[in-house]
């Protein structure tokens, strides 16, 4: 309905519905949202300022901040589980992004035999990352695994993997890395077949070699797209719970080996029923989130 269709005597409120549908169609669509995020942050806010534990329904009293004082002030698990969190999210970031981009660059130009490529590149993105923690577990397994037989053909002897404690994290990164570094490669391929061709060719005939087009040319118009893979797939890596828990069990190991902020979190609240200190820290894991969201946009909103 147009201005001009709308006759001075059309109701004020018909008037202003018109002038404001879009926010009116999207409105319940957005209210659902809210309510879906802003309910459970409040209640866990709430927790979080008590001394709740046991039962979330059993009589609590208000601490205050005393929660977060006391959850910063653990140096036994809670600084452990967030250098864990923020190692695990920095390798896995960094390989995966540099192994996507290097995959996305040999799938860029047709090949024979790249329908089938790809398929098998995308394979690991089918599964549920519980089944790939659960298959890899076995894979590492330091009695019967695959893995251990393989390295055995050429002399290595047995590794621990997954039991040992030095070896846990960095193969967790790698089970990581083997499942989502196909969703990097999807991300950066669709920037690449996005770019002009035009540049490409002037900087060929200006006689720039492969690596010297990729860094002056390549990478600089792909940028945004970059940061784009790194903001959806760092975020998804800070928050990193399925495939840790399918390989390790309660507590991230018997010895905490690969324990992050999600899976410390997870034990207060269902292991030992702690709801009040598990509160306070998934608060203090959600500024970290939204944190690395605002550094991570601001930075896109620089390469745009």
């Amino acid at each position: 309905m147009t201005a001009q269709m709308l006759s001075s005597g059309t109701p004020r409120w018909v008037r202003w519905a018109n002038a404001h549908r879009k926010w009116l169609f999207a409105s319940p669509a957005m209210a659902f949202v809210a309510i879906l995020i802003i309910f459970p942050l409040g209640w866990t806010i709430y927790l979080s300022l008590t001394d709740a534990e046991g039962s979330v329904r059993a009589a609590k009293e208000f601490v205050g901040f005393a929660n977060f004082a006391e959850v910063l002030s653990d140096t036994e698990r809670f600084w452990p589980a967030t250098w864990r969190t923020v190692q695990f999210t920095a390798v896995v970031l960094i390989v995966e992004v540099v192994l996507g981009m290097a995959i996305a660059l040999l799938l860029w130009r047709p090949f024979r035999g790249e329908r089938w490529v790809r398929v098998a590149i995308l394979l690991p993105l089918v599964a549920t990352p519980v089944a790939v923690g659960m298959m890899w577990r076995l894979i590492f397994d330091p009695n019967i695994g695959l893995a251990n037989t393989v390295i055995g053909w050429v002399g290595i002897p047995p590794q621990p993997w997954l039991a040992g404690q030095s070896t846990a994290l960095p193969t967790t990164m790698f089970i990581d890395i083997w499942q989502w570094t196909p969703m990097v490669v999807l991300i950066l391929l669709a920037g690449l077949t996005s770019l002009s061709d035009e540049p490409q060719e002037a900087a060929l005939i200006d006689g720039a070699n492969a690596w010297q087009r990729f860094r002056h040319v390549t990478l600089p118009l792909l940028m945004p797209t970059v940061i784009v893979a790194v903001l959806l797939r760092g975020i998804d890596a800070l928050k990193t719970f399925d495939i840790l828990y399918a390989t390790k069990g309660k507590g991230g190991g018997s010895f905490h080996e690969v324990e992050t902020l999600n899976v410390y979190a997870y034990g207060l609240s269902f292991d030992y029923n702690e709801y009040g200190i598990s509160s306070t820290v998934l608060i203090i894991f959600f500024l970290i989130i939204v944190g690395s969201m605002w550094a991570l946009t601001a930075r896109r909103k620089d390469a745009a």
